[in-house]
């Protein structure tokens, strides 16, 4: 069955540019023109992807994104902004996007990216449901539990709310527990693609990973980040 995909963007010439070349590739697609529109259309319609502009009518994207969220809609989200402001992309993330691209972009490069999404988002569930006979159905890390097997991770026995990319990163930290992992490694494994040397987004996924599972962010005890080489996620040392 293909995949839908809602793109939502206030802007007519990009709706029918990015709609003719994502079922060129193959998707079905929904369009909505302000971010009211794509909140109902995402309820209505569950899409399994959502790419939503930041400059929008009635709601911009990055409260699109929140609200969607603070729903419990965990759809994968990929941000497009006119804008190169760094604390607009950061925010978007921060906020439970996924991904983010700067306009103007090729509908190629927006498709690519989407596959990307999907692709992930696809293996996700079938390592679930293909699971090794050797991988440990829970990881138990402290007082951090992790259930790739189920999608869900607990911290201190409650449940953490996670976005995808969230849970990816988390699992991916937690097979490879006491290692150290350079942000492009990160980057390839849980996103999927070569992000052409902009590694902010793990630091920013890892920032949001942190303030779950971490007392103090400032001195954490589960992720920790090694200085010019990248992120290791250990057992917590309770004396630090």
């Amino acid at each position: 069955m293909s995949k839908k995909i809602l793109v939502v963007d206030d802007e007519q010439s990009i709706l029918t540019l990015l709609q003719y070349n994502l079922e060129k590739a193959g998707y079905l697609v929904q369009t909505a023109m302000d971010g009211e529109a794509g909140i109902q259309s995402c309820i209505a319609d569950e899409p399994d992807l959502i790419v939503l502009d930041l400059m929008l009518p009635k709601m911009d994207g990055l409260e699109v994104c929140k609200e969607l969220r603070q729903r419990k809609i965990m759809v994968p989200i990929l941000m497009l902004t006119a804008k190169d402001d760094e604390f607009d992309k950061v925010l978007g993330l921060e906020l439970g996007a996924d991904d983010y691209m700067t306009k103007p972009f090729s509908p190629r490069e927006v498709v690519a990216r989407v596959k990307a999404i999907l692709r992930r988002s696809s293996h996700t569930h079938q390592e679930v449901e293909q699971k090794e006979p050797d991988e440990p159905e829970q990881m138990i890390i402290g007082d951090l539990k992790v259930l790739p097997e189920h999608y869900e991770a607990y911290y201190v026995n409650e449940r953490l709310d996670l976005t995808p990319k969230e849970f990816e990163l988390l699992v991916y930290l937690a097979k490879h527990k006491g290692r150290v992992l350079t942000r492009d490694q990160l980057l390839s494994a849980v996103w999927d693609y070569d992000f052409a040397g902009d590694t902010r987004i793990v630091d920013v996924h890892i920032s949001h990973l942190r303030e779950k599972i971490e007392r103090n962010t400032k001195k954490p005890l589960y992720i920790k980040t090694i200085r010019g080489l990248g992120y290791k996620l250990e057992e917590p040392k309770m004396d630090e």
